[in-house]
């Protein structure tokens, strides 16, 4: 059986819902087993991401880049690291910030470059820009216009039961769901 895992930090929730939106889309790919982390206790189960086809990174973008209990966990990796424990597995990576930008590509980047140090063959999100014309709305699946991963934002005077938004949420699991279908052709032709 395909194992993916998803590996994230939240700070007040958000980015929880995000990462929840990420498993419904793995989950509706048949076949496939989900392993849902928090990064702190992912720290203390590397043998068992090892053990995984796929790893999706996700994390609160906080002052332009991950966050740093994300990067602690991102730091225990490093014996992983010295074994190539990681090499040739599929990841991606999602992040969600209170601003529509909140300089989320740069921690979707530092994401990315830690799973190419790792030799991972990164996924981005596959899905062309919404709200970008006339015809626009929030409403819009992957609004915020990204290609790397999935990035959605939440009003900071809005707790997760309300915010991020529906299509962030949706934009999320389309990627959760494209990470799936990959991992799977991955697994199969290996």
């Amino acid at each position: 059986m395909t194992t993916i895992a998803i590996v994230y930090h939240s700070g007040y929730g958000h980015t929880e819902v995000i990462a929840k939106a990420v498993a419904r889309g793995v989950e509706s790919i048949e076949g496939i087993r989900l392993l849902f982390l928090k990064a702190d206790e992912a720290q203390k189960q590397l043998d068992a991401l090892t053990g995984c086809d796929a790893i999706i990174f996700g994390c609160p973008t906080y002052m332009g880049s991950a966050a740093a209990s994300m990067k602690a966990f991102m730091e225990a990796s490093s014996k992983v690291w010295m074994n190539q424990g990681w090499k040739d597995k599929i990841a991606a990576g999602f992040t969600n910030s209170g601003s529509q930008s909140g300089d989320k590509l740069n921690t979707l980047i530092q994401l990315m470059i830690f799973a190419m140090q790792h030799g991972m063959i990164w996924a981005g999100l596959g899905l062309m820009p919404g709200n970008n014309n006339s015809k626009g709305s929030v409403h819009d699946i992957n609004r915020i216009g990204s290609f790397a991963g999935a990035m959605s934002q939440s009003n900071v005077d809005e707790g997760p039961e309300k915010s991020p938004i529906e299509s962030d949420q949706q934009t999320a699991e389309l990627l959760g769901r494209r990470v799936a279908e990959i991992t799977r052709r991955w697994v199969k032709n290996s």
